[in-house]
């Protein structure tokens, strides 16, 4: 079974660190600290008292001062490495994390699925060919030796940089290397690790290389282990679940993402909030947990890229998105079953889903138990999905890549359905009229807590007219607001009478619509 040694680099809150430590080696696994040198020494002593005496923990055999954009960085992980390598003969892999970095999965599954992938999993695409680099520099980083950080003393760094520039001071490429990049946060098997120690060792030309290029952590393992291991071995891909704000910024995640996060086809994120008390806590309880089964949707970036590239049209700050102002897309069409008997309408979106691939929403604006993918949190509650409904319903949109959705509705809903149809979509509507028996409207006035099994008949007399008249005046309403795609399918009426409105509110052959029409069943109770 994979046992992981986790390289940790941090340099503060040492509480955190801590519990980190002990919350992943309680569960088999081992760690290596890296603690910055720059960071408060008081911090590290109160870290050393509270793990030297466990065993599945090691420091790197030397702390450095770290900056960001340096070699220093790249120097501290091979430290914790090189520790990790030495105190722990058992570990398979090799993980790398940071202080503010939390597991999404418990440990049961991080194992198993390693043991189940046997490769290294780290992004590693071309340096020159890749867009991995949105802005600023990019063959600057390796050609011209940087001796400055760029953040602490920017004026010499520039100044540097473009002093290299005018006189033409660059330099080659390790000319069998080819240079690749991608996020620092890697996991690799200890085969790999061991060659790339021993490619440090042998290979004194690529250090000296490294160690004056501008964001080596982005480049030097990217490019070590793609040129050691076979292609076919290695996952272009981190396990560390992060993502980047326009600004280039890492996104920090709070208590609410906890559903999120655990959504997401990773091992851990990054970064958690210090302040998420209840998300580390809720995290933490999930890494020691055993059988839990992850519903993986995977859809955390799409819908951060969603959400976010509102800013794009000037509207980040602005209105919010899903208030009225919002729009479904001029190009959508939303279609609307309308039904007081949410089984006939359930049936008849079966058929339609199956005749037509159209994707289809049962009643989720009425039940809160209406299956629906996981949108970040919008979809939880009925009060959340009505109050943020074109948000919900232009998620729903890009979640089945598709420009047409149906959805069922209760024909109670006319504000909902007043504010699809004035919207700049195209909003379909087909109202179901049925049949209302004695039975079905008693059993009607019970599901909504109108009458109960004690309640007299003589007082269910009294209630039935007024529940069935309560449902025509729906219907009537409905007729009244002179919706301009609004189509009708009768129960008493004849199978030819109803394809014709299918075949409208669908755009789909009569033939089509009659097929799905045809059906025996349909409006049985």
């Amino acid at each position: 079974m994979a046992k992981i040694a986790y390289i940790l680099l941090c340099h503060k809150d040492p509480e955190a660190i801590i519990k980190q430590a002990e919350r992943l080696t309680a569960a088999g696994d081992y760690m290596s600290i890296h603690f910055d040198a720059r960071a408060d020494a008081r911090a590290f002593a109160q870290i050393r008292a509270a793990l030297d005496d466990n065993p599945n923990v090691t420091f790197a055999k030397r702390r450095i001062k770290c900056g960001w954009g340096e070699w220093s960085l790249v120097q501290a992980t091979l430290y914790a490495v090189e520790s990790a390598v030495k105190a722990f003969p058992r570990a398979t892999h090799f993980y790398m994390l940071s202080g503010d970095c939390m597991a999404i999965k418990s440990a049961e599954y991080t194992h198993k699925f390693l043991d189940e992938n046997d490769a290294d999993f780290i992004e590693s695409f071309d340096y020159f060919e890749s867009d991995w680099i949105k802005t600023g520099f990019k063959e600057e980083r390796l050609i011209y030796r940087h001796f400055f950080n760029e953040r602490k003393h920017k004026r010499l760094f520039y100044a540097s940089f473009n002093t290299q520039k005018r006189f033409g001071l660059t330099r080659e490429v390790p000319h069998d290397l080819q240079v690749m990049i991608g996020s620092q946060w890697w996991c690799l098997r200890r085969r790999t690790i061991e060659w790339v120690l021993d490619f440090t060792r042998q290979r004194r030309d690529v250090m000296r290389f490294f160690r004056t290029t501008w964001i080596p952590d982005e480049t030097f393992f990217q490019t070590i282990v793609r040129h050691l291991v076979p292609e076919e071995e290695i996952r272009t891909r981190t396990l560390t679940f992060l993502m980047f704000t326009d600004y280039g910024m890492p996104v920090t995640f709070y208590d609410d993402h906890y559903d999120l996060l655990l959504s997401q086809d990773f091992l851990f994120a990054r970064k958690i909030s210090p302040e998420a008390q209840d998300l580390k806590r809720r995290l933490g309880l999930l890494y020691a947990a055993e059988n839990v089964q992850f519903q993986i949707s995977n859809e955390g970036a799409s819908l951060f890229k969603f959400l976010t590239g509102r800013g794009r049209i000037g509207r980040r700050f602005a209105t919010r998105f899903w208030e009225t102002e919002s729009t479904l897309g001029r190009n959508r069409e939303l279609m609307i079953i309308i039904c007081k008997k949410w089984h006939v309408a359930k049936r008849l979106l079966e058929r339609i889903r199956i005749m037509t691939n159209v994707p289809t929403i049962e009643y989720l604006f009425n039940e809160e138990h209406t299956p629906l993918p996981d949108l970040g949190g919008i979809q939880t509650t009925l009060s959340k999905r009505t109050r943020h409904r074109r948000a919900l319903m232009r998620m729903l949109f890009d979640y089945y890549e598709t420009d047409r959705l149906i959805v069922c509705m209760d024909p109670g809903e006319l504000d909902l359905l007043q504010d699809f149809a004035g919207d700049r979509s195209i909003t379909r509507m087909l109202e179901i009229q049925c049949n209302f028996s004695d039975s079905y409207l008693i059993g009607h006035a019970m599901r909504v807590g109108l009458a109960g099994e004690q309640t007299a008949p003589e007082t269910l007399e009294r209630l039935l007219p007024t529940i069935r008249n309560d449902m025509t005046f729906e219907s009537d309403r409905i007729r009244d607001a002179e919706f301009e795609h609004l189509e009708q399918i009768r129960e008493n009426a004849d199978v030819d009478d109803n394809a014709k409105a299918l075949s409208r509110f669908l755009a789909v052959p009569e033939d089509k619509a009659r097929e799905i029409a045809a059906v025996d069943y349909l409006f049985a109770d």
